[in-house]
């Protein structure tokens, strides 16, 4: 009898040490996760900028006074490296005040019908969104037995993102004079994630990539979109290659890294040429712990997380040809630089077209197409809708001249919004393969300007006035990228080649005119079929 008490007893001890450990070491954690109060994603101090000393980044984002200024106007400030317009500190705020910046969109959008939504509708479906959204949470938490004390999510019709969306007209993503965009790229510089994905694309690709068609993985997978507690969405691209690092010669532009600093870059460039098509894009450094693995119910996401020997946190994308650790990208040890663009509104709400770019190159190791080697290749397009009768050919290639000054050769579609119709602004997505090599510039990129010896005169009148030193192109993106908080977002050659790529252009214009004369070349309004044969402009270097 006493063995068989000691038994029982060393039973009980047993079951009760199980019990304890799994106590200490699976239930308690998870409810500290849960008690524990999210903190705020905090920013690093801009450390390019000389105006203000490094200090704390929690300290940096929680400061009340932070000025969140008109997006269409510069802050004054310190002066940037590249000199400053006599009377004034700041040349950026000088751009945008000149009177081509200030002149009134042509036809004023005055109806419903210049507008990309309808903001009734729009909030209705929002509304919607974000109770099914709620709705999915909860039962998420349900099935994993998580407790929650945050309250369900609101649909703010302040919020940024909701306003940006509702701005977007036929002139472009947003108006010169909005303060919306400004308010946009704080938020999503600051607010907290409450949940990480996939995007769309890379959930189809998912399992069933076709590694004919990829010739070396190069990082396109490896975006993600952020969900932020405001409810607005960002697509995230992190940071694979530094700032001083140019792509290799021998790389083909179809395999090229991602830069995250192109996507910002690109965007200040688009609004300094008063295009506005590139949506709103800031740089933000993640805490890829904290802010997408604790925050995404994707298994196949959570899954890809690993610890480098480093001791960094490190992440990669789930598909067959890029399903290694030497592909993937680390946090130090946890914070990780990145971009975040601004989503546009849904497909549902404003549906898009995807067009072929006529001047798509081959996407091969050593094919052509027609346009590469036919000089008289843009004389086609124009016969061919809708080049032949809209503002099409000129949005193409303004376009053509805002890759060029990035460097961009990977340009095989563009999108556009089918509510605005054949003269709709073409949206400039993916600009993350720019900025490559500051040392080289592909003329190649400027072929539907050299062939079609076409241009609009705004376009024109904008480069002419980057041109002059009180304006100088690099002076003004110097100046404009100060503002985002991972600058310098490009280094000081970068952005003299935009200088040089610049008069480039301005050459080409010049040896249109002097072929075809003025009046065939600077383009008012839409290309019509019956247009002169183009030629080709001779390209000096």
């Amino acid at each position: 009898m006493p063995g068989l008490r000691r038994d029982r007893l060393l039973t009980l001890l047993l079951l009760g040490a199980l019990l304890s450990a799994d106590l200490y070491f699976h239930l308690w954690p998870q409810v500290q996760r849960q008690l524990r109060p999210r903190e705020r994603p905090r920013g690093c101090p801009c450390t390019g900028r000389a105006s203000s000393p490094a200090r704390d980044p929690a300290a940096a984002a929680s400061d009340p006074g932070t000025i969140v200024h008109n997006f269409s106007r510069a802050e004054p400030g310190t002066e940037p490296a590249g000199g400053s317009r006599s009377g004034s500190s700041s040349k950026l705020q000088a751009l945008f005040a000149h009177p081509l910046y200030n002149v009134p969109e042509e036809p004023p959008p005055v109806g419903a019908e210049d507008s990309l939504l309808a903001s009734q509708e729009a909030l209705r479906y929002y509304r919607k969104k974000v109770a099914r959204w709620n709705r999915r949470h909860k039962m998420y938490r349900e099935q994993m037995n998580l407790t929650s004390l945050d309250p369900p999510l609101q649909l703010r019709l302040e919020a940024s993102w909701v306003q940006f969306h509702l701005g977007i007209n036929r002139h472009g993503l947003y108006s010169r004079s909005s303060p919306v965009v400004s308010k946009l790229l704080q938020d999503m510089r600051h607010f907290p994630t409450i949940s990480a994905d996939y995007s769309q694309d890379e959930k189809a690709l998912l399992g069933v990539c076709d590694c004919t068609q990829i010739v070396k993985p190069s990082g396109v997978h490896l975006k993600l979109v952020l969900r932020f507690s405001d409810f607005g969405k960002a697509m995230f691209k992190p940071m694979r290659q530094q700032r001083d690092e140019e792509t290799p010669v021998d790389f083909f532009y179809f395999i090229d890294f991602q830069r995250h600093n192109a996507e910002i870059a690109a965007f200040h460039l688009d609004r300094i040429l008063d295009f506005r098509r590139v949506p709103p894009t800031v740089g933000r450094l993640v805490n890829v712990t904290k802010e997408i693995l604790e925050v995404t119910k994707n298994e196949i996401l959570q899954s890809v997380f690993f610890v480098s020997p480093a001791s960094n946190v490190c992440f990669f994308a789930k598909c067959p040809y890029m399903c290694k650790t030497e592909y993937a990208v680390c946090g130090n040890p946890h914070l990780l630089e990145g971009s975040l663009s601004a989503f546009l509104p849904s497909l549902n709400l404003a549906p898009r077209l995807s067009v072929p770019n006529p001047w798509i190159r081959s996407y091969t190791l050593a094919g052509k197409e027609e346009w590469e080697v036919n000089a008289l290749y843009c004389d086609t397009v124009k016969q061919i809708y809708p080049y032949n009768s809209s503002q099409r050919l000129l949005n193409v290639i303004d376009m053509a001249i805002f890759d060029f000054l990035i460097g961009n050769m990977d340009r095989h579609h563009y999108e556009m919004f089918t509510k605005f119709g054949d003269d709709g602004f073409l949206i400039h997505l993916d600009n993350a393969r720019g900025f490559g090599r500051h040392s080289h510039d592909e003329i190649s990129i400027l072929s539907p300007l050299s062939q079609c010896c076409m241009i609009k005169k705004k376009t024109l009148l904008h480069l002419q006035l980057l041109a002059q030193p009180d304006y100088r192109l690099s002076d003004v993106m110097r100046e404009s990228l100060l503002e985002d908080q991972l600058s310098p977002v490009l280094t000081e050659p970068h952005l003299l080649a935009l200088d040089r790529r610049l008069q480039t252009i301005l050459r080409t214009v010049e040896g249109c005119i002097v072929a075809h004369g003025e009046q065939s070349v600077i383009a008012d309004g839409p290309v019509e079929q019956s247009a002169p044969d183009s030629g080709q402009a001779n390209l000096t270097s």
